[in-house]
């Protein structure tokens, strides 16, 4: 299996992103341009920390076993954009030991079958969508949110509710408290009810 571009590993995490100490792998690369981005060195070609194989990523984290084992904690994926590497998460899953927790962080703008490659190994899903809306979608990521819509009528479909955990920004110039809750409703009628609301705070030169 080919090296993957990483933008970096961050260690000791703790109760960021998943229970006890975890591990964020955060991978190269995303399909949406979201105008207020948080990681661009994942759009951009020298943005690359670092490029690892599976194993060299397993070698890499597996310091930090013994705090995943004893606070229930392990690795979030994250980036960019994880679920463009499903296939390697796959096989880091079926690799590292089977008492680590698995977390990812995701759009969920990807075609389904990368969703349903990982599933069966995701302890808890983080998913950022934007806005339901799919003209505020559009805007702000220069995406449509077709994938994502269906992608979280599988989840719901296949009983994964209970491990999601819904992002819902409010995003300054682009939708509204009104708008957030519209979406929230939206998520609820679909099986939903985990909920992350926040505000981007965005600061214009």
């Amino acid at each position: 299996m080919n090296s993957i571009p990483l933008i970096g590993l961050c260690r000791h995490r703790l109760v960021t992103d998943g229970q006890g100490v975890t591990t964020l792998v955060a991978f190269h690369d995303c399909p949406l341009r979201c105008k207020y981005c948080l990681n661009m060195q994942c759009l951009q070609a020298d943005g690359i920390w670092k490029k690892m194989s599976v194993q060299e990523i397993l070698d890499e984290v597996m310091v930090d076993n013994l705090y995943f084992q004893a606070t229930g904690g392990g690795i979030t994926f994250g980036g960019g954009e994880p679920l463009l590497r499903s296939r390697e998460i796959v096989a880091f899953c079926q690799l590292c030991p089977a008492e680590w927790h698995i977390y990812i962080e995701t759009s969920l703008n990807v075609p389904l079958q990368a969703v349903e490659a990982v599933a069966p190994f995701i302890d808890h899903y983080y998913i950022d969508v934007k806005d339901m809306n799919p003209d505020i979608y559009r805007r702000y990521t220069s995406r449509d949110n077709r994938l994502v819509q269906e992608n979280l009528s599988w989840l719901a479909s296949h009983d994964y509710c209970q491990k999601v955990t819904i992002r819902l920004p409010h995003i300054p110039d682009y939708n509204t408290e009104e708008d957030r809750q519209k979406s929230m409703e939206v998520l609820q009628t679909m099986g939903f009810c985990d909920f992350d609301c926040f505000d981007y705070l965005y600061v214009t030169s």
